[in-house]
């Protein structure tokens, strides 16, 4: 027997998929268009919290050099390198401690590009926008003059326990620089190498483990750094000296 159909007969659609439910088309009128706002903020690491609990992000990946000098604790250095490995950069770590690295490298070496190497043993690391680096000077209270040097998607940051003969040069040098609690005296010195006003200077004696003092050519910020549980399982809680 044959079979028949009522209605029209539908044609298949070849290469659209099928046919879904029909909707009005999203239109605006110019006079609507000054209603819309996206929040755009700064590409980068998530290092903490400002004073106003907003986000704090360093951007590491630049087409330009760009040096970082932090005057503070391990822990705080690799919560950053972790995130920063996170986000797909690759991380090489330069240490004349790689036993204190061995764990963290050891956690996410699946997933991501983090190495460890001797001081002065940091190879050509063949960065590009695709591929940036962030190299991790962790190499006591006088580093030597590295191999490998900030560049082009290459940042390059510098951790030093505590102020150190080398430190002003570094500063001088850096385009970012991170303290953490530091000694009244070296407070005083720190305050007259990065032009911080008196109060600043004088909380730099009494900043609770995690908090650093972010400072550019414009601007300063005090940052906590809270660490996720993972974080937390790995590095343990915040801490200034090690």
């Amino acid at each position: 027997m044959a079979t028949t159909t009522s209605g029209p007969r539908r044609e298949p659609r070849t290469g659209f998929g099928l046919i879904g439910p029909r909707h009005r088309r999203h239109t605006l009128s110019a006079e609507q268009l000054d209603s819309l706002a996206l929040p755009i903020g700064d590409d980068g690491v998530v290092v903490g919290v400002d004073v106003e609990g907003h986000p704090a992000v360093l951007g590491v990946n630049r087409p330009t050099a760009y040096d970082i000098v932090l005057i503070g604790g391990l822990w705080t250095a690799q919560v950053l390198a972790l995130r920063a490995a996170a986000t797909g950069t690759r991380v090489a770590v330069e240490t004349g401690r790689p036993q204190a690295w061995a764990q963290l490298v050891h956690a996410i070496a699946s997933q991501s590009g983090m190495t460890v190497h001797d001081v002065g043993r940091v190879p050509p690391l063949g960065t590009s926008a695709g591929e940036p680096v962030l190299v991790v000077r962790d190499c006591g209270m006088r580093p030597p003059r590295g191999r490998v040097v900030s560049a082009p998607w290459q940042a390059v940051l510098t951790l030093l326990p505590y102020l150190s003969p080398v430190a002003p040069r570094l500063i001088r040098q850096a385009r970012l620089v991170g303290v953490q609690r530091v000694s009244p005296d070296e407070a005083a010195q720190l305050g007259r190498l990065i032009n911080l006003p008196r109060t600043e200077r004088e909380s730099l004696s009494t900043l609770a483990d995690g908090v650093t003092l972010w400072c550019d050519e414009r601007d300063r910020s005090f940052v906590m750094t809270q660490a996720t549980d993972t974080e937390t399982g790995l590095l343990g809680n915040a801490r200034r000296v090690d």
